[in-house]
């Protein structure tokens, strides 16, 4: 069995993280998504317990997913949970430069290898923080994230 982890802040889970989720769960026996605090991302819109129900009902139609939150080093959480490999999405080149360093620090310290998975023109503009700031603002942004989450964003800045 091959078990993958998708980490990342999911500050919130938007629709080109979904993207990667669906077609891991296509890919690979059991996928993680494991949600984190960043700090080098500032101060999260939602809380890891608000951001984990957000990913578990966001992505409840995929019968081999798990979700967890983790405060560790992401090789350790990949360690404790059996995982054969690391996935990350990419939008842009920019994407590809930051994560291949990380992929490579990942590597040196474990001897895990993380794995690239481009998403789709139609969400590769996607970024939680741009959510963030225009539904802030009253933007719509239902189409760009889960129902759950709209809903959520919704109630948080009356527009999503």
């Amino acid at each position: 069995m091959t078990t993958v982890l998708y980490p990342g802040s999911f500050d919130p889970i938007h629709n080109g993280h979904v993207e990667i989720v669906e077609t891991a769960a296509k890919l690979f026996d059991r996928v993680v998504v494991a949600a984190m605090r960043n700090p080098q991302k500032g101060e999260p819109l939602f809380t890891l317990q608000e951001r984990q129900e957000l990913i578990e009902s966001s992505l409840a139609h995929l019968g081999n997913v798990e979700v967890t939150m983790f405060s560790t080093l992401v090789v350790d959480l990949a360690h404790e949970i059996g995982a054969n490999f690391i996935v990350k999405g990419l939008r842009a080149v920019s994407d590809f430069e930051s994560e291949l360093q990380m992929a490579q620090m990942n590597r040196s310290i474990s001897g895990l290898d993380t794995l690239f998975i481009p998403s789709a023109s139609k969400s590769s503009f996607l970024a939680s923080k741009l959510i963030r700031e225009v539904a802030r603002f009253g933007g719509d942004v239902a189409t760009m994230v889960p129902a759950p989450v709209a809903q959520r964003l919704d109630e948080r800045f009356g527009g999503a």
